[in-house]
């Protein structure tokens, strides 16, 4: 018994995500009607960038109806759309390294997760945001990426994300 209650826990911890954020939820759209189970469906969420203020991400993911996702054992597709802007003032809040994860949530009831992580093009002094599915195994080819050029909000001036990458 002992057991499958640190199994549990382990699996519990896996699937938690990158930070204790929860995305809002915006709205959900049938694309596959069910006689007697749920929908397939496409959800939108919203998630602010936990250590960049000012910065919010919108993901659309598309969720698997059917019986197998009443009970929460249907393995969800790869397929995600992201779209991130700045919403106010930008501020960072800590360094972070290229390529650190944002976000981060179970598809599937083992190994695959979906992750949206964070770069900066110094260059350009942009932030450049990634969302992708992987599995421990095989991941997916299949991708969405958006950008986010820091601007000045209002008199205060454009910080440069070059500044707060981890050397």
């Amino acid at each position: 018994m002992k057991i499958i209650a640190a199994i549990s826990l382990a699996l519990s911890l896996l699937a938690a995500p990158a930070l204790a954020q929860e995305p809002d939820l915006i709205f959900k759209k049938s694309t596959v009607w069910k006689f007697l189970s749920p929908d397939h469906k496409l959800a939108t969420y919203a998630i602010d960038d936990p250590i960049v203020k000012g910065v919010a991400c919108h993901f659309t993911v598309p969720e698997k109806g059917g019986f197998s996702g009443l009970i929460g054992v249907a393995e969800e597709v790869s397929d995600i759309s992201l779209a991130c802007r700045q919403v106010g003032p930008v501020e960072f809040t800590e360094k972070f390294e290229q390529g650190d994860e944002m976000y981060r949530e179970s598809r599937s009831l083992f190994f695959k997760k979906m992750r949206i992580v964070r770069g900066c093009d110094a260059k350009r002094n942009t932030l450049v945001y990634l969302v992708y599915s992987d599995k421990l195994v095989e991941g997916s080819p299949k991708n969405s990426t958006s950008t986010v050029p820091i601007m000045p909000w209002g008199d205060q001036p454009a910080q440069k994300c070059a500044d707060h990458l981890e050397d």
